[in-house]
């Protein structure tokens, strides 16, 4: 195992350790997707089941795991902004420890909740009617798409925690920028419900590409190109903020 594969295991258990002694952080990542599941489901489904030829839970459960993803990401960047604000940075650049090791292992750590949120999303979509009909390898690639693309997520949140050093300002912003792509998608409606400039946006933008393929992987539907969009998008997402944030990175911890 190399160093930074060492460097990175130990910083995401320190995480992980931190989760365990603060539980609350998981219960409220669990919470707050249930009961957008159990509101969309029993007070919008009605209606909006009416305008989409599947069972409404079956189109709004893989809406929800990408929404859950998208939103878990948040909790990185703030956990990135606290350990900015605790001058835990200043110790790591006493120590022999590879700069990236640091900003990896928080998105790891976050994926590693976000997929323990993700299931426990999905077991409350089967009790709510979702109906999955994917074989192995389709479920196995819908679950690698969703770490692929909250690894793109966890870039976004990361380069805000950077910029902004602050966690309130982290978590405010960041919600104040995902929540909105997360509703202007495909989640909850289908786009063609939507009026014209929206339905131009939600149908161009990372979040949607990344719930279609989902739910056609899922639901055994034809992926036809939102597959290979979603993975575009995340890797375009990785590519152009990568860079950025370890700029940031470096420029914070060599002040």
């Amino acid at each position: 195992m190399t160093a930074v594969a060492v460097e990175v295991t130990s910083l995401v258990r320190r995480n992980l350790i931190h989760l365990r002694r603060r539980p609350e952080l998981l219960v409220f990542s669990i919470v707050e997707p249930v009961v957008l599941v159990l509101l969309f489901r029993y007070v919008f489904g009605g209606a909006v089941g009416l305008s989409t030829d599947l069972a409404y839970a079956d189109f709004m459960v893989p809406g929800i795991l990408v929404q859950t993803v998208t939103l878990g990401s948040i909790t990185i960047g703030a956990g990135l902004a606290q350990d900015l604000r605790l001058g835990l940075m200043d110790r790591f650049r006493s120590l022999p420890i590879s700069r990236v090791s640091v900003v990896a292992s928080h998105a790891l750590a976050g994926l590693l909740r976000s997929s323990v949120v993700v299931l426990v999303m999905a077991l409350v979509g089967v009790a709510v009617g979702f109906r999955p009909a994917a074989n192995p390898l389709q479920a196995l690639l819908a679950l690698i798409l969703l770490w692929l693309y909250g690894v793109a997520m966890a870039w976004v949140t990361l380069t805000l925690a950077l910029i902004l050093k602050s966690v309130e300002a982290t978590e405010t912003i960041g919600l104040g920028l995902l929540f909105p792509l997360t509703m202007l998608s495909s989640a909850f409606v289908p786009i063609d419900t939507l009026p014209g400039p929206l339905r131009a946006f939600a149908d161009h933008q990372p979040v949607t590409a990344a719930i279609d393929a989902t739910r056609a992987l899922l639901l055994d539907q034809p992926v036809g190109g939102d597959l290979w969009a979603a993975v575009a998008w995340s890797l375009a997402i990785v590519a152009a903020l990568a860079p950025v944030t370890a700029m940031l990175y470096r420029r914070r911890i060599d002040r």
